[in-house]
């Protein structure tokens, strides 16, 4: 099947009629009745979202578009002469026919002129003048590439509204469409969209703060657990014989494994029924006052529960440290070490006296 094609303004027009696709310059086109067909997309955009993010979004879009109109432009020796070569193409494709009114690169300002435009046609079709902001996003994202700082481009006069054209002053901005997106919420411009788009990351935000927060627990209870098994290992529970507990200390006592060892051992006294509670300090080096009154309360906590205890393997240097503090240990049986202490556990339930070791 023969392919229909002509040359305007130095681009081919062909229409594949086969594969149903019009192309220019060998891009895929799409043509569309302005008065219906984009009025009415472009109402339907706006009823979903507002008439500020829809013209924030054109502008945006019209901005990053650029490229190819650039590539045009740049094809003569200045800008001034480049800019009547795009209007050349612009206007038989439907963006009407523009216009560069005046350029002062000193004080970095442009002004265009765009006459029957079609973003101008579908807003007085449907009778509403929101601007032509598509077309502003080029003209600013097109002046950029002139002056080298970011523009905005200011709708000045409006076709819509029954002027002969669109007019639009392009100057530079600090202020990024995104910005001025994020100050919808803040304003009461904000539509449902923007409330649900804040909605959505809110969730998302305390969604991620919940799973924070379940990690922060999961290895708060790892590191409890690892604390709960570092007591173990230092002051082990084991049951040497019938009734009889030895509990070998190694390392020092803080308050906190104290209380920690408390706790086991009792549990396990009420549950055994144990008579004899042996305290072996033979892997102890050093004690201070601290460490002291931590094993004097164990011993009175285990002796409520009716279990006697016995304390060995005190090596001279803890003996001397004990003396030298001060600390009263008379009320507490000590030995020599830990079969001393076991043959006096099993002499006592016995009723035997224990012979000297």
């Amino acid at each position: 099947m023969t392919k229909p094609r002509i040359t305007i303004a130095g681009f081919d027009i062909e229409w594949d009629l086969e594969n149903g696709v019009n192309l220019w310059a060998g891009m895929p086109t799409l043509s569309m009745w302005i008065p219906s067909s984009v009025a009415g997309l472009m109402s339907g955009m706006v009823a979903m979202v507002g008439v500020e993010r829809f013209n924030l979004c054109l502008q945006l879009g019209g901005r990053q578009s650029v490229d190819g109109d650039w590539s045009v432009i740049s094809t003569q020796p200045t800008f001034e002469e480049g800019f009547p070569r795009l209007s050349e193409i612009c206007a038989p494709s439907g963006w009407g026919r523009w216009e560069l009114v005046a350029l002062d690169r000193e004080r970095r300002e442009a002004r265009y002129r765009i006459f029957n435009n079609w973003e101008s046609i579908y807003q007085r079709a449907l009778g509403v003048s929101w601007g032509s902001s598509m077309t502003a996003g080029k003209l600013a994202g097109i002046t950029e590439r002139v002056f080298g700082v970011p523009c905005w481009a200011e709708q000045t006069v409006f076709a819509a509204k029954g002027a002969e054209y669109d007019e639009f002053l392009v100057r530079p901005t600090d202020e990024t469409v995104e910005a001025r997106l994020a100050a919808l919420l803040e304003t009461d411009q904000a539509t449902s969209t923007d409330l649900a788009v804040a909605l959505a990351t809110l969730k998302k935000e305390v969604a991620e703060r919940e799973r924070t927060e379940i990690a922060l627990r999961e290895k708060l209870q790892l590191i409890e657990q690892q604390e709960t098994a570092l007591c173990a290992m230092v002051a082990p529970i084991i049951q040497v014989w019938d009734g009889v507990l030895t509990v070998p200390v190694m390392g020092g006592l803080d308050s906190q494994r104290a209380s920690a060892l408390m706790e086991r051992l009792l549990g396990v006294i009420v549950d055994s029924q144990t008579r004899h509670v042996i305290l072996d300090l033979t892997a102890v080096d050093a004690v201070d006052t601290g460490t002291a009154d931590h094993l004097i309360r164990i011993v009175r906590a285990v002796e409520l529960l009716g279990a006697r205890v016995v304390v060995t393997g005190i090596r001279p240097a803890v003996a001397q440290t004990v003396v030298s503090l001060g600390m009263d240990l008379e009320r507490i049986v000590t030995l020599r070490n830990l079969q001393e202490g076991l043959k006096v556990c099993m002499a006592a339930d016995s009723g035997a006296a224990p012979r000297p070791g």
